[in-house]
């Protein structure tokens, strides 16, 4: 039968028997063995079995849903190798079933009878187990390295430099601040210094761009950089291990792990304590955002032209209400020079710009006699593909049978045609991957003819929606109907995701809107962000 080969990793420091070639050759050779056809090869590297979201594994499943899946088993070195979640892989053995798909473990050989489903769950849930075990493992042996006062990081943080020491023939990390003279001990007082004299987070960080500092990434320095110096304790010589005040450590049950003096302190623990309560009295009173996300109807999908996102704030005691980049409310002017746009003006051209560009009766039939030509042409081409393949395939088979008319006839010996032969098996193996991702194409884009009055009565119900006084449903329709917008001074770009277009893609010919109405003088204030 069809099978594919699925194979997996943690970790590039694995034993040698679960290596992928390790994995690979056995699978291989059992499937040669067993007179399987492999159709594809499925390799995740360095991804836990713990969860589904492998990319490879992913990709094997969304071809298994297929209305004809391209094979009927997938062969793994070990059950453990698919899933080391018992809930997954439940689940996932049950769609695979449904589609008549087998997972076929090669060391552990459990069978469809019930004996052999019992046995098979009972090696899950050890795997499972040891899984879990395993992570209790790490995060004990995390904990005890935490209370003798070495630094569990990869990266150590700002100002900071990791030094390994000797403990017991076993090397660990310490912190120590870098030297007095270096830049970042600089830039680490200067911002704790502005914080003391009652400056905030973004006042902070225009100083430090303008002076041209920038942060360990080479970034510009932002309200929330500096805001996550200003709060760790690290800077004035204290551990804390297990989250943010050792929230993740209490959430499991754990008591946090805090370490005072456990090297050097950069700053002094009083003026730390004085700069948290400073913060604390200015901070704003948070609002959840499930209580105001639906106020703004294009947040999510707005976007200023320098890559950052559009957000709400208001202005005059919440009388005006505005769209800014969020970049240069973080970081100023000298971050991003996009001006505020008025929200209500901005929301109203919007949805008056789908509604006479997109889901006008004329502009609709466009689309679908433009999507029914791509399809025609799309299947044309697939099937074009199909046909190139198929013949190389035939001339790659007739040339291996030649080669093995020659070795049997003892023309030429098995050391002078291997080269060949392997060379040609690997050129069949990727023309075989190539013919079965056509076939999963064609099979995907169902290529049949969209009906033009089915469309119509689909963008009537748009519009009503559209037209719509409830936010959080127009806002829902957006979201699926838009794919960006993107601000560039006062000009917008809408960008269109539409169900029923080729490749759910579609654009706008005159994306471009002018919005000269919208600012004015408004446009240029400085509003008072919301919660400030």
């Amino acid at each position: 039968m069809k099978v594919v080969i699925y194979a997996r990793v943690s970790s590039d420091a694995q034993d040698v028997d679960l290596s992928l070639s390790a994995q690979l050759r056995s699978l291989r050779e059992y499937a040669a063995k067993s007179g399987h056809e492999v159709v594809r090869e499925f390799v995740d590297e360095a991804e836990s079995g713990r969860s589904c979201d492998r990319p490879a594994f992913r990709e094997m499943i969304a071809l298994a849903k297929m209305k004809q899946p391209p094979f009927q088993a997938i062969l793994v070195w070990k059950l453990n190798r698919f899933a080391r979640n018992r809930m997954d892989s439940v689940t996932y053995k049950a769609l695979l079933r449904n589609k008549g798909i087998q997972v076929i473990s090669i060391n552990e050989p459990t069978g469809d009878s019930p004996q052999g489903q019992l046995l098979e769950g009972i090696i899950e849930c050890m795997d499972e187990f040891y899984s879990a075990n395993m992570g209790q493992d790490i995060r004990r042996g995390m904990r005890e390295n935490a209370t003798r006062g070495f630094y569990n990081g990869s990266i150590p943080p700002y100002g900071f430099r990791a030094v390994e020491v000797n403990d017991k023939g076993k090397t660990r990390k310490k912190l120590e601040p870098e030297p007095d003279d270096s830049a970042p001990i600089k830039v680490v007082r200067s911002i704790f210094k502005m914080a003391q004299f009652g400056k905030g987070c973004k006042e902070i960080a225009k100083s430090l761009n303008s002076d041209g500092f920038r942060t360990m990434t080479m970034k510009r320095w932002s309200r929330t950089t500096v805001y996550k110096i200003l709060t760790n304790e690290v800077y004035c010589g204290t551990l804390v291990w297990g989250g943010k005040n050792g929230f993740a450590a209490a959430k499991r049950g754990d008591k946090p792990v805090r370490i005072e003096n456990a090297w050097p302190a950069i700053i002094d623990e009083v003026a730390f304590n004085f700069i948290q309560s400073q913060m604390k009295e200015r901070g704003p009173k948070m609002t959840h955002p499930r209580k105001v996300s639906s106020f703004y109807l294009l947040s999510g999908v707005l976007r200023c032209a320098c890559g950052s996102a559009m957000t709400g704030h208001s202005a005059k005691s919440g009388k005006y209400f505005y769209y800014m980049c969020s970049r240069s409310y973080r970081q100023g002017k000298d971050a991003c020079a996009q001006i505020m746009l008025p929200k209500d003006k901005l929301e109203e051209a919007v949805v008056d710009q789908i509604l006479t560009r997109i889901l006008s009766d004329a502009s609709i039939e466009d689309m679908v006699e433009t999507m029914n030509d791509v399809l025609k042409l799309q299947a044309g081409e697939l099937g074009d593909k199909l046909k190139t393949i198929d013949s190389q395939l035939k001339d790659v088979q007739n040339r291996l049978a030649r080669l093995y008319d020659v070795l049997e006839t003892g023309k030429l010996g098995l050391d002078e045609l291997a080269p060949r032969i392997r060379e040609l098996k690997t050129r069949q193996d990727e023309l075989s991957k190539s013919r079965v991702l056509i076939e999963a194409e064609i099979s995907a884009e169902g290529a049949t003819q969209v009906d033009i009055e089915m469309v119509k009565s689909y963008v009537t119900d748009l519009r009503w929606i559209l037209q719509d006084t409830e936010v959080s449903r127009v806002k829902g329709f957006l979201k699926t109907f838009i794919e960006s917008i993107v601000v560039n001074g006062r000009e917008i770009v809408i960008n269109y995701t539409l169900p029923l277009a080729p490749n759910g893609k579609y654009e706008d010919k005159l994306r471009v809107l002018p919005i000269d109405t919208i600012g004015g003088e408004e446009g240029t204030r400085t509003p008072t962000p919301c919660g400030t």
